[in-house]
């Protein structure tokens, strides 16, 4: 049997992060030192039994190259613009308006923010 553990990014700096994942909803359940070379921080929805995102920060490091390989987590939320206007409240800006992908005219509307290390992050309203 397989299950989807978790997803793992790698920070530069572990406070503005967890900020940043809480405003979106996730709770810090855990951290994790790894020697003295790095901390895990294991964050969680509430209701979810494990943690979906591990925050790597690794001592020294302040930043890493993205690539182009990687595109974005998704989260669904209840309400896109009150969600929207919560972000903005904590200077969370999105990339461009809400959208339906693909010139749609139905379906969920979605927009993309940005961590504070500049992964992307899906928002699609429900």
């Amino acid at each position: 049997m397989v299950a989807f553990l978790h997803t793992c990014y790698r920070i530069g700096e572990i406070d503005r992060s967890v900020a940043f994942y809480e405003e979106l909803g996730f709770e810090e359940v855990a951290r994790m030192p790894i020697g003295a070379e790095a901390i895990n921080v294991f964050m969680a929805l509430p209701g979810e039994e494990s943690p979906r995102l591990e925050l790597t920060y690794n001592h020294g490091v302040d930043s890493y190259d993205l690539g182009t390989g990687y595109n974005h987590i998704a989260l669904t939320v209840d309400d896109l613009d009150a969600t929207l206007e919560a972000l903005a409240a904590a200077g969370i800006e999105p990339e461009k308006p809400p959208y339906r992908p693909g010139g749609r005219t139905e379906g969920h509307l979605i927009c993309f923010v940005r961590d504070p290390d500049g992964y992307r992050v899906e928002l699609i309203g429900a």
